[in-house]
């Protein structure tokens, strides 16, 4: 290694104590001096300090560096390791109080040494050497877990022969690799690959749903029974079983396709995994680059500007100005963070306040640097949320929850009525039509007792839900809201709580500037400003300047002049057309990106626009500027003068008189206080207290209250010193260059709430759902923008209902709890605080949607009841959300929250019509049982009615507008039933009305039709003892009890009013005069078709032998609609009585 890079102990990231789990036992380190000798000798290396387990006493430099004896031990430091492995003579010290990164308790008494057994005040050389020939116990020197030992620590693990008293000793590559691999698995340091569920698992996972799982029973006791059957009638039985199979294995299909879409969650954190890293190790000379995966802790990494960080380092050395690290995809921050490599006082630090780590995944957006790796694999802040992702079991959906329930209580009902059918008629098992055998009668009953089981049950009614939820889907879809999972487009109905990001989805996360203001006067202690707006919320160079009311023309400022060539000569950022999204993107800073927007709204030289295209609008004014400026050099930022600038000359003759200029901005305290003078127009006045006070205070006024502006001072340096003169590589001389500065101006930005979030909140509270802000940013810009969006109203004591991350840990867990049910904004938060408060929110039986667009999101998607990811977000994001959001918009999200009540409307919609189908059914075969009458349908006729003629109106029902109200009403409560008591009653009363209705048709014709046999009731009841030599049944014919005239009366019944059932269901509770069928066309060609089909399986052979059916005359026709009709009459009567109870209970509230 070329040269030294000292390390401050006090700095050591230590996650966990150094106990035998997480770094060195008292045994371990006893062993490891039995061993190695007190100083960590070994045979044959006499002075090689640090076998992999040793550990390293430090204090007091000692007059001789090399001896190796027990008392050196006790008074040797560990010294610098100069150019060439030697030891060196310096040695730095660090503050004595100061704490780790990353937990080490800031200021508490503890050891000097220290957990790790370093002194906390010594600045120790890093550096990489090769490990000792002498083979590692590794069953007796067990390393620490890569994150639970400082640096030092793991440093010392890596390279147990730093050879710290003379040099370090020939490299031998291949061993310290070994070595490597030893003491640091695969496991640690590599993302394991998540394996995906194989096929025949998401077939099997199908079948786990109670209602299809009843089907299939019912399928395999069909075919049981048909294998029996007499063989005349072995064909028709054995269409029952199989046409429930198609159905089992079409849902199956249409099930798995889902899932094999959707299947892709953990493995996409692999995009985040680096896969190269440079690091600096002794057995070569420089730098060399080695796949990301071999690294380990302990190793010397560099990292450059466009370089993505390989594991999680501590920051040692930063060799540019200054390192800035974009890491919003792991903290949500907007803008990228500058870094540095002094001790975080703040022993519980979240990860944004981390300024001398760099985390694995994150992107150098300038700068160079290098740092000790102290976490890779699973052990980095990305491999953690990785495995809290894997460790979550999905939970099922409110709707799924509601169908198994609803699932177990028809099985219950199902079995309770199928015994009733066959107890009652055991009288009727030894009757002559079975041949006077018992067994035959039993198993005939037996028949009818699964027939009834089979029209109980809503055949169509899986089929139908997930076509339902795909319809909703592809609604969605065109309103910006991709859905990943079906059953989450329901849960989203019942949304209560909407937890949003800020960045983003409430903002434009387009940086951009809104007031301005240059200096109009500064006389006689006085001084007064020009202040502007700016309009315009994204990167589009369109916008107007105006003050007050009235538009300006900004060339005829000479400050704004000077302001906008200042933005644009010291920005290193650039506007880009992207034509294939039709949108303007920043190229570099976003802060950089908003000052080049606003010199283009600008405009300063009136350069003509019009002809211009697109792309060359982007730059159009910038350019203009350039072409009078050139740029030098550029000083760059630095956090102790927080300001930057540019070193500029004149291209133009005319203004080559004035000379050079330097062009400084950053933070406005910083910048003012080196301003001696300030611009009023074209003349340089005298800075007096009184002025800088004042504009001072305007600018505290922009950066605090509603506001909350990130504000920028702009100024110029009118004589600077000569180029030859400066001495640029020295980046402490630069604040003496930024002296004597004029004052020229000041910008204010902020990212932007989209405008059409504040009416998508209102609409929100007027729904019951309240919307939740948790964010990375600071909680003054939170609250800020919470102002401006509503969620806080502007003079709103935010007290007890706004938090920081750390002001949320400080409370107890029932004190959280309470913040979860009452706050309104959480700021400067974690990943864990957002799953901690989707579990809190959840224990008060909350249905949470939870918005999010980085890796660090992805373990709160996961929990919540509906992760929402957004489109720009990280692949990882949108794996663990149920929802995507295509453009990032809020106002989306409350399209898809109605969208979702709406589903779940039509869902009831259709639900209460299948299952009033199947009640009628029900109590059709259950009259006939218990009246001992003829079948008046089989179940080859139920099964077509469940499927075919029900299912298309059911699924049209899925298109239904949603109800007028329908974001007037509060969430729907998640433990709702299904079916509740009232709605039951609805079903029942519809249901009854059926049943008997297709019972009368039937018996009608055997009555009263001209074309019947007009037996008497009493003939009718006892039909199974007609036989020739009974003369009860004297001069009637036992087959016309047979005839299929009475069942297909029934059927022609049964779809009429099923037709009129689907007409009458547009809405649950509003009058057909309202909301009249026509407001679904879908609806009103899906009644047609059904009707069609009923017509076909009258009239086209062979279909009438299958389904037992026959045509019917014009006189039974008519016959048919007089009993089907009433139906209509009865439900508008249920609605009126459902209106008059809903409007009670909204009376009552």
């Amino acid at each position: 290694m070329e040269e030294a890079h000292l390390l401050p102990a006090a700095d050591v990231l230590r996650r966990f104590s150094v106990t035998a789990e997480g770094g060195l036992s008292p045994e371990q380190v006893t062993g490891a001096r039995e061993r190695y000798g007190p100083n960590g000798e070994s045979a044959g290396h006499a002075g090689a300090a640090g076998a992999a387990c040793a550990a390293v006493s430090v204090l007091r430099p000692p007059p001789n560096p090399r001896r190796g004896t027990a008392a050196a031990e006790r008074s040797s430091p560990l010294p610098a390791i100069g150019p060439r492995g030697r030891a060196g003579r310096q040695e730095a010290r660090a503050p004595e109080t100061s704490a780790d990164a990353l937990g080490a308790p800031g200021g508490a008494a503890r050891d000097p040494c220290g957990p790790s057994g370093l002194p906390t005040s010594t600045r120790v050389p890093v550096h990489s050497c090769r490990p000792s020939p002498t083979p590692i116990d590794a069953q007796r020197c067990i390393p620490a877990p890569p994150q639970s030992a400082g640096v030092v620590q793991a440093f010392l693990f890596l390279h147990p022969q730093a050879d710290v008293a003379g040099g370090v000793a020939e490299p031998r590559p291949e061993e310290e690799v070994r070595v490597s691999r030893v003491l640091y698995p695969r496991s640690l340091w590599e993302l394991p690959t998540e394996e995906g569920k194989s096929l025949w698992e998401l077939v099997l996972e199908q079948f786990e749903d109670l209602l299809v799982r009843i089907l299939l029973l019912a399928a395999l006791v069909s075919f049981v029974l048909a294998w029996f059957e007499e063989d005349e009638e072995t064909t028709t039985a054995f269409v029952e079983p199989l046409v429930i199979m198609l159905i089992l294995v079409a849902n199956a299909i249409v099930g798995v396709w889902q899932e094999r879409n959707a299947e892709s969650a953990i493995e996409a954190l692999k995009e985040y995994e680096p896969e190269m890293g440079k690091v600096i190790r002794s057995d070569r000379k420089g730098v060399q680059r080695i796949r990301a995966r071999d690294i380990v802790p302990g190793d010397i990494v560099e990292v450059a500007v466009g370089d993505k960080v390989p594991a999680d380092l501590r920051l040692i050395e930063i060799k540019s100005t200054t390192l800035r690290v974009d890491q919003s995809i792991l903290t949500g921050e907007s803008v990228s963070v500058t870094k540095h490599t002094d001790a975080i006082p703040d022993p519980r630090a979240v990860n944004q306040d981390k300024k001398n780590m760099l985390f694995s995944g994150t992107n150098i957006a300038s700068g160079k640097a290098m740092g000790v790796a102290v976490a890779t694999g699973l052990h980095t802040e990305l491999g953690k949320i990785r495995s809290q992702m894997a460790a979550m079991a999905p939970e099922r959906t409110p709707l799924q929850q509601k169908l198994d329930e609803f699932g177990q209580q028809l099985s219950r009902a199902i079995s309770v009525i199928c015994m009733a059918v066959w107890v009652i008629n055991i009288g009727h098992f030894a009757d002559p039509a079975h041949g006077g055998s018992w067994l035959r009668g039993a198993v005939y009953y037996f028949k009818i007792a699964v027939a009834l089981a089979v029209a109980a049950i809503p055949e169509g009614l899986p089929a139908v839900i997930t076509t339902c939820l795909a319809l909703g889907t592809r609604r969605m879809a065109r309103k910006n809201a991709i859905v990943r999972s079906l059953p989450s487009v329901e849960t989203l109905g019942c949304t209560s709580v909407i937890c949003s990001d800020k960045t983003g989805t409430l903002t434009t996360n387009q940086m951009s500037v809104c007031r301005m203001f240059v200096v109009a006067e500064a006389e006689a202690g006085t001084c007064s400003l020009h202040e502007f707006t700016i309009s315009g919320t994204t990167y589009a160079p369109e916008g107007e300047v105006r003050l007050g009311e009235w538009p300006v023309c900004c060339g005829q400022f000479d400050g704004l002049v000077e302001l906008a060539t200042i933005c644009s000569l010291c920005n290193d950022s650039a506007l880009d057309y992207n034509e294939a999204k039709g949108v303007y993107e920043k190229v570099g800073e976003a802060t950089e990106t908003a000052l080049t927007c606003l010199v283009e709204k600008m405009n300063v030289f009136d350069t003509d626009l019009q002809a211009l295209s697109r792309v060359e609008r982007a730059g159009a004014c910038n350019a203009v500027i350039k072409q009078l400026m050139r740029k030098e050099f550029t000083l760059e930022f630095s956090r102790d003068r927080k300001s930057m600038s540019v070193y500029c000359t004149p291209t133009h003759p005319g203004l080559a008189a004035q000379g050079s200029k330097m062009f400084v901005k950053g933070a406005p305290e910083s910048v003012i206080e080196r301003c001696s003078s300030v611009r009023v127009g074209s003349r340089t006045v005298s800075l007096n207290t009184t002025s800088r006070e004042q504009i001072l205070a305007k600018i505290r006024d922009w950066g605090s209250g509603l506001d909350t502006l990130r504000c920028l001072a702009l100024a110029t340096r009118d004589v600077p010193p000569r180029k030859e003169d400066m001495q640029l590589d020295d980046c402490s001389k630069f604040v003496q260059y930024e002296t004597d500065l004029t004052f020229v101006g000041c910008v204010g930005m902020l990212d932007p709430p989209r405008p059409e979030v504040a009416a998508c909140i209102s609409r929100c509270r007027q729904a019951g759902i309240r919307v939740v802000m948790i964010t990375g940013d600071n909680k003054g810009t939170a609250v800020a923008i919470c102002r401006r969006l509503g969620i806080f109203k502007d003079t709103e004591d935010v007290a007890g209902k706004a938090y920081t991350g750390r002001e949320f840990d400080d409370l107890s867990p029932e004190q959280q709890r309470h913040a979860c049910r009452t706050a309104r904004c959480f700021a400067r938060v974690e990943p864990a605080h957002k799953s901690r408060i989707v579990e809190n929110l959840q224990s008060f039986n909350e249905i949470t949607a939870m918005t999010g667009d980085g890796v660090n999101d992805a373990p709160a998607l996961k929990k919540a009841e509906i992760g929402i990811a957004m489109g720009s977000g990280t692949a990882v994001a949108k794996s663990a959300a149920e929802m995507v959001l295509s453009d990032d918009n809020f106002a989306s999200i409350v399209a898809a929250v109605e969208e979702g009540r709406a589903i779940y409307s039509n869902m009831k919609q259709f639900i209460r019509y299948l299952i009033s189908s199947n009640v009628g059914e029900v109590v059709c075969i259950f009259v006939t049982a218990i009246l001992g009458l003829p079948e008046a349908l089989i179940p080859v006729q139920l099964l077509w009615v469940n499927l075919v003629t029900d299912g298309l109106p059911a699924t049209a029902l899925g298109f239904n507008p949603p109800d007028l109200d329908i974001m007037e009403k509060r969430p729907r409560n998640p433990r709702e039933a299904l079916i509740s008591g009232w709605l039951f009653f609805r079903y029942l009363a519809v249901g009854v009305y059926v049943g008997l209705a297709t019972v009368a048709a039937a018996t009608w014709w055997f009555l009263y039709d001209a074309e019947g046999p007009q037996v008497t009731f009493y003939q009718l009841r006892n039909f199974l003892k007609c036989s020739e030599d009974n003369p009860l049944f004297a001069g009637t014919e036992c087959e016309v009890f047979e005839s299929r005239f009475p069942t297909t009366m029934a059927l022609s019944v049964l779809v009429t009013i099923e037709m009129c059932n689907a007409l009458n269901s547009v809405s649950e509770n509003q009058s057909l005069l309202r909301m009249p069928p026509w407001l679904n066309p879908w609806l009103l060609a899906a009644v047609a078709m059904s009707m069609a089909l009923h017509f076909l399986i009258l009239l086209v052979p062979p279909l009438p032998l299958i389904f037992q059916v026959t045509p019917l005359s014009g006189r039974q026709w008519v016959v048919v609609l007089q009993i089907s009709l009433p139906v209509v009459l009865l439900d508008e009567a249920l609605k009126y009585l459902s209106r008059k109870h809903v409007d009670e209970e909204k009376g009552q509230k």
